[in-house]
């Protein structure tokens, strides 16, 4: 562990990247192991009752959590994040892109 991330807890973003996708009010975000080893830590710690927690004072409604084995990832469908959709809302960021950043910034361990 390198010394900027010895004193502080693990995040998603140590054993994972992030994309993401947007289509009305819709976002989804896929959290992707950097290693497949680290997918069942992805899969005990990163449940969509947590990332609903997260998104909520976002708006979010519903979160559904898809499992992908295959490539070690999974994909979150989060409905009532992006404020009406990119031609409804005044956000800064309409598509939601940086929401993979705030999911990647929460920590493994809740």
């Amino acid at each position: 562990m390198s010394s900027d991330t010895a004193n502080r807890p693990r995040i998603f973003h140590d054993v994972a990247h992030g994309r993401t996708g947007d289509k009305g009010d819709i976002s989804n975000i896929s959290l992707i192991a950097h290693d497949p080893a680290d997918f069942p830590l992805l899969l005990e710690h990163a449940t969509a009752a947590r990332v609903e927690a997260l998104f909520k004072p976002l708006g979010a409604t519903k979160v559904t959590r898809y499992e992908l084995p295959n490539i070690g990832a999974l994909n979150f469908v989060l409905e009532g994040t992006l404020g009406g959709g990119v031609n409804r809302n005044l956000r800064l960021d309409r598509h939601g892109k940086s929401l993979a950043g705030l999911l990647l910034a929460m920590p493994v361990e809740g």
